[in-house]
């Protein structure tokens, strides 16, 4: 048979929902109707709350080169893999802003650590997570080398958190590229259609960088993030309590809440976050500009650091993610994360304890590790989305495949695609010549 005349491979996805007996595979595009029903229904459900991790700031665009071919440009925020790699790797000479050899060398010779090993050229969170652990040991040790030796940890350390900056603060999105600040502005806009008498939904990140603040921003969305002020806006748990009206009567003092108000948590702070001595409410939010340097950053990302995950802010971050989340008929979606924080992992499970809680997961539904044991569980209240996209370079479990596929449409949305589905019907197709590929024109 001639290569033209084959019939076209077809795209499917996996939708796993627990004790169902087929293997949840469905075909594009008719099994994303199917998803987008399923997830309108969770959507209005009592509490809602999404997990968005760092699959969810990263975006590749295909760039075609004569010469080169194709060739694939992160147009986002990498995920922790590829950062890891790119600072763990060896160099032949010392660069600025990377361990230097003789830093390397301390870690190796003192500790027995190898900061390209495995483990840690595959996540930065890892090496994070080991760095804080021997800064907290050495800052109490009464050892003849331990004052140098913290000196050369506290200096990785900073050369992380500065690394990290740059790839939030001067990447593609950073110089004129829209295209994952756009994704986020969908994905809000589409949040917002929540029932107003419902509580308001939470959105809970792992990513440092300012995607959601930016997209609400735009948006006019107002949103409460832990801090309050204006001229200097610091960290107070109390503004959580916080809801959003408008009046209604002046005369009978009667409130409604307002559309579109959102709830956001950076459990592993952020790129604006800072840290003053300022009593009470050190953690001061402030302006991040291009070029600009980045001080003293609150960001850790790592699960189970005992001297900064459990202090204040991220202690009230946590309790909030676990006090949301365990509420009667609670849903939890999680998009662009893989199940690799420990601390987080630990407050879903407990979730799950509770019968109406749900858990809705994007993700490829193969991986190993936890996703392979929250399979094996085989609980109908477990949902897991994920697999090939709707085009050959697109995967389900991406952010914007979940936005623009799965996400229920807007009401303009849903009248849009109904003309044009009416103008395609009324129009004649017109016969695609094959160009000298085999392929359609």
């Amino acid at each position: 048979m001639d290569s033209k005349d084959e019939a076209p491979q077809k795209l499917t996805f996996r939708f796993l929902r627990g004790t169902e007996t087929d293997a949840g595979e469905l075909e594009w595009p008719d099994g994303a109707d199917v998803v987008r029903k399923a997830l309108a229904e969770s959507l209005n459900a009592k509490n809602v709350a999404f997990l968005l991790g760092a699959g969810c700031s990263s975006y590749y665009i295909k760039e075609t080169d004569d010469l080169l071919g194709d060739e694939w440009r992160e147009v986002g925020i990498p995920t922790m893999a590829p950062l890891a790699k790119e600072f763990t790797k060896a160099r032949t000479t010392d660069e600025a802003g990377f361990p230097t050899a003789a830093e390397r060398q301390v870690l190796t010779d003192e500790f027995g650590i190898e900061i390209g090993d495995k483990e840690h050229s595959r996540n930065l969170e890892r090496l994070m997570e080991l760095l804080f652990s021997l800064r907290f040991a050495l800052s109490r040790s009464t050892h003849a080398k331990a004052k140098d030796n913290l000196k050369t940890v506290n200096s990785i350390i900073q050369k992380v958190q500065a690394f990290l900056w740059d790839k939030c603060t001067n990447g593609a999105s950073a110089n004129g590229d829209n295209t994952v600040r756009a994704l986020y502005e969908t994905f809000y806009r589409k949040l917002v259609l929540r029932d107003r008498s419902l509580p308001r939904p939470w959105v809970f990140t792992t990513n440092y960088d300012l995607f959601n603040e930016t997209a609400m921003d735009r948006l006019g969305l107002p949103y409460a993030n832990g801090f309050s002020g204006v001229v200097e806006r610091r960290f107070n748990p109390a503004t959580f309590r916080y809801a959003l009206a408008e009046q209604l009567d002046l005369t009978n003092r009667k409130w409604s809440a307002v559309d579109g108000f959102v709830y956001l948590c950076k459990v592993h702070g952020s790129i604006s976050w800072t840290e003053d001595n300022h009593g009470l409410f050190p953690i001061r939010e402030m302006a991040v500009s291009k070029g600009q340097e980045p001080g003293k950053i609150m960001i850790y990302p790592t699960p189970a650091k005992q001297n900064s995950s459990l202090g204040s802010p991220y202690a009230d971050l946590f309790r909030e993610f676990q006090s949301r989340i365990v509420r009667e008929q609670s849903v939890l979606f999680t998009m662009g994360y893989a199940f690799g924080d420990e601390h987080i992992n630990n407050i879903i499970y407990q979730a799950l304890t509770i019968p109406t809680f749900r858990l809705v997961i994007f993700v490829d539904p193969t991986l190993d590790g936890e996703v392979a044991k929250l399979r094996a569980l085989n609980d109908p209240r477990i949902w897991i989305i994920g697999g090939s996209g709707p085009e050959a370079d697109r995967k389900a479990h991406y952010f914007d495949t979940i936005i623009e596929e799965f996400m229920p449409q807007r009401p303009s949305e849903r009248i849009d695609d109904a003309i044009r589905k009416v103008l395609e019907a009324m129009s004649p197709r017109k016969a695609e010549a094959p160009s000298a590929d085999g392929h359609s024109a």
